[in-house]
């Protein structure tokens, strides 16, 4: 496993956190503090240009009529790199291998995924439905939200943006699907409800991804960074992570809002990073409460303090 391959977190219950990307021999393990130090600050969102129309509320798809609807806009992507961590199993310097998914959100070439998919990247090839293959370059990544967006540069008629929804009216029980490349399987398609949400999920920098949304719908390495699309074909999360003590699927996933994502997305676009606010309190749990356990030395809730 890489370096990105061997963080533990928070949902320790009698299972690891792990991150749904295949790469090299085994999944990245992404890791979960019950909440983090860092938030993202609202930023103006702008739908990305030629994005297809949202269907009506009262329009309900199948998952048959998502996937046709949906899958011409999911790529596999494959990542090269060198790792950079003296503890790896790989050994410092050695070339991996990786695969994750994304999807395209505009028709200048701009694809979504996870960071954690494409950190230390060398080189990245996008493989559309079709086959088509190109090589993509980074726009902007984020570890505090496990965010990226890469853009290739093929044909207009390559490029099929998925409608972008909303997570904030999520109800428990809606029908979901989840497309990407599972074992490097591209193209596949897994369906299930929302089992819950406003989960916390821990980022690869350690911060926490608030209002995460927990599905059922099979997710396994090589999903990461595919999209999680509601009924009515709008997608309202990026898969991101998997709680299992086999590194498989057990029924638990967790996708990141496509509210954050709007959010994200439209700062690495614009700028190619994204600000945080950062207050330096992690925060825990506590009799249906919430409780500051520890405070981050140097930050701004330490300030003054001696």
């Amino acid at each position: 496993m890489s370096a990105n391959e061997n963080r533990h977190g928070r949902r320790r219950l009698g299972a690891a956190i792990v991150a749904a990307a295949a790469f090299g021999a085994g999944a990245t393990l992404g890791l979960s503090h019950a909440f983090g130090s860092s938030s993202t600050t609202a930023a103006a969102v702008t739908i990305p240009a030629a994005q297809p129309a949202a269907l009506s509320s009262s329009s309900v798809l199948t998952p048959a009529q998502i996937y046709s609807r949906s899958a011409s806009g999911v790529v596999d992507i494959s990542v090269s790199g060198t790792t950079t961590d003296q503890f790896s199993p790989y050994g410092f310097g050695q070339e991996t291998q990786g695969e994750g998914s994304g999807f395209v959100i505009d028709t200048k070439g701009d694809i979504v995924t996870n960071q954690h998919v494409v950190d230390g990247a060398s080189s990245i090839v996008v493989r559309f439905k079709d086959g088509t293959r190109a090589k993509a370059t980074v726009v902007g990544t984020d570890a505090t939200t496990d965010l990226a967006v890469i853009r290739v540069h093929v044909a207009s008629s390559k490029l099929h943006p998925l409608a972008l929804g909303s997570s904030s009216s999520i109800q428990v029980g809606e029908s979901v699907a989840a497309i990407g490349s599972p074992f490097g399987l591209p193209s596949s398609i897994t369906s299930g409800i929302v089992s819950a949400t406003g989960r916390t999920i821990t980022s690869p920098d350690n911060s926490s991804i608030p209002d995460a949304i927990q599905t059922d719908a099979a997710i396994n390495k090589g999903n990461s960074g595919g999209p999680l699309i509601d009924a009515h074909g709008n997608v309202i999360g990026v898969n991101a992570q998997i709680d299992s003590s086999t590194g498989g699927n057990n029924g638990v996933g967790f996708a990141i809002p496509i509210d954050t994502v709007k959010q994200v997305t439209h700062q690495l676009i614009t700028s190619g990073s994204v600000q945080h606010a950062f207050l330096g309190v992690r925060i825990a749990t506590q009799g249906g409460g919430v409780r500051i356990a520890s405070v981050e030395p140097g930050s701004a809730a330490k300030y003054g303090d001696v």
